[in-house]
């Protein structure tokens, strides 16, 4: 029976994960740990260090339970390894900064810390579950680890339960997955922790969408699963290139495509590229794993869909400059939407990011916002120089970021930047404008619609404002560009040959 759940790493996993644990199983005590002490001490406030919709009233409602309040926050890590049954390996593992693999291979360095750390302090048996993305193989290592260097000698049970969250949807993710993956060694023991780990899932996720499979397996599946996501919008992407240069409709050959149920319409809407933490650093580990094991031509095709993903933003930037006669020096530029993706503040690989450092060494002044990133981050990510950051603004309201500027790019697909209902509308899948900033399942029907700006901006003021010929670029294909031109600008989609294009360098 498992009585206390530690997570190890309060970040974007280790956070929810304990939140969702705690309201699903009240009778566990489950205790979330981490060596930052600022971000335990914004755990246990009322301001959260990250925006998950629900998560905060999530929290509440497990903190209300008062006496019976079953989650913890704290930075006394070696208490919580001693005292727990199972124990969550929910730690970040970046791609490698140097040595071997730099820029490709995922860095295990805190991974096998905690681990050490685990078998220092163990006293008595542990389960210990893989929640970190990890290269195949990890949980043998971590098992190797273990039984190494232990000196009391507990029994170590370790078991892949890879995470699929996606950011702007964790609690949803958490508490109605697709499915759960559980990987173990084809031993007695290991399958017992394994069963163990089921029913614990069990309390809230059908039987039939949880598998179990060995460990490498498991291992792969999660970044196999990212690498094939990324791959599919990288296609559409790829697709959309070639729309714009022949004057076909990305939108339609997208409906077309999906119609075929062998296919089907999920991760079908082009835009201005992926990002955040997981799918670059998924993808690349992929490469750099088929590559060490002598499989070249495996990595390239994956390489391929890192290079599709950097292109698509690039071209981007290039074709607001051709639209814009070539120059944008001295022009000011509204950026709306800083974060990688809706419902998130996270603005990791974030093409707004790529796309603001790349207008602003052509003299542009950027004008950015986005309701949930603060001004310190956006600040942070580009890293203006002393010349550059005069001409990098950040403003609290859509409306203020653009006003007097000569053009608008829509980079994020949030809800409040939506044109009005009942105008022309983009591909839609189901009924639901489909956005691959959003996750497979982040459909309005799944309540994971976006909570932040609900009120969406007044497009006729916002043109009103704008100087003259007022461009609009649409970076996630989700605005109705019928409607925006009545308001007499000039609307420029993805994967849509506009009348405004110049030339067509900026496609090659």
């Amino acid at each position: 029976m498992i009585r206390k759940i530690t997570c190890i790493g309060a970040g974007f996993v280790g956070g929810p994960l304990g939140a969702v644990l705690a309201f699903q199983c009240p009778e566990i005590t489950v205790t979330v740990v981490d060596k930052n002490p600022a971000r335990i001490e914004s755990w246990n406030s009322d301001d959260l260090p990250m925006y998950e919709p629900g998560l905060s009233e999530l929290i509440a409602q497990v903190r209300q339970r008062k006496d019976t309040c079953n989650l913890t926050f704290s930075c006394d890590v070696r208490k919580a390894i001693g005292d727990a049954d199972f124990i969550m390996l929910c730690i970040d593992t970046p791609t490698k900064s140097h040595g071997t693999g730099r820029g490709m291979a995922l860095d295990l360095a805190h991974v096998q810390e905690a681990v050490r750390t685990i078998a220092e302090v163990a006293t008595t048996d542990k389960v210990i579950v893989e929640k970190s993305t990890v290269p195949g193989g990890t949980a043998s290592t971590i098992q190797d680890l273990l039984e190494s260097t232990s000196r009391e000698r507990p029994v170590f049970e370790v078991l892949s339960n890879p995470e699929f969250l996606s950011e702007g949807s964790a609690v949803a993710d958490l508490t109605r997955p697709p499915r759960v993956i559980i990987g173990c060694q084809q031993t007695k023991s290991s399958r017992q922790a394994a069963e163990k780990l089921a029913a614990l899932y069990k309390r809230w996720v059908p039987r039939e969408l949880i598998i179990t499979m060995d460990q490498w397996s498991a291992e792969l599946s999660k970044l196999a699963s990212n690498a094939l996501l990324a791959q599919r919008i990288s296609s559409i992407n790829s697709l959309s290139a070639i729309c714009e240069a022949v004057g076909a409709d990305i939108n339609s050959v997208a409906e077309g495509v999906g119609a075929d149920p062998r296919i089907g319409n999920k991760m079908l809407q082009s835009g201005l590229g992926w990002g955040g933490s997981c799918f670059p650093k998924d993808v690349a580990a992929l490469v750099y794993l088929a590559r060490s094991l002598g499989l070249d031509s495996v990595a390239n095709y994956w390489a391929a869909v890192l290079d599709m993903n950097r292109a698509q933003q690039s071209r981007f930037a290039h074709r607001i400059l051709s639209c814009m006669h070539g120059c944008v020096n001295g022009k000011s530029i509204a950026i709306l939407g800083f974060a990688f993706k809706p419902n998130t503040s996270d603005t990791k690989n974030s093409p707004s990011k790529n796309l603001a450092c790349q207008l602003l060494r052509e003299g542009a002044t950027i004008c950015v916002y986005d309701p949930m990133v603060s001004e310190d981050q956006i600040y942070k990510d580009v890293n203006p120089s002393e010349e550059e950051s005069k001409r990098l603004r950040i403003f609290s309201t859509a409306g203020e970021a653009c006003a007097g500027v000569e053009a608008i790019v829509v980079a994020t697909a949030w809800h409040q930047f939506m044109t009005p209902d009942g105008c022309e509308a983009p591909y839609k899948a189901n009924g639901e404008v489909c956005t691959n900033d959003l996750h497979i399942n982040d459909i309005q029907s799944d309540g994971v619609y976006p909570e932040v700006g609900k009120e969406r901006i007044n497009w006729p003021s916002i043109v009103e404002n704008m100087v003259r010929p007022a461009f609009i670029f649409d970076g996630r294909n989700f605005l109705s560009a019928q409607y925006l031109e009545s308001l007499g600008c000039r609307y420029v989609g993805i994967g849509r040959l506009s009348k405004w294009d110049r030339d067509h360098r900026f496609l090659r």
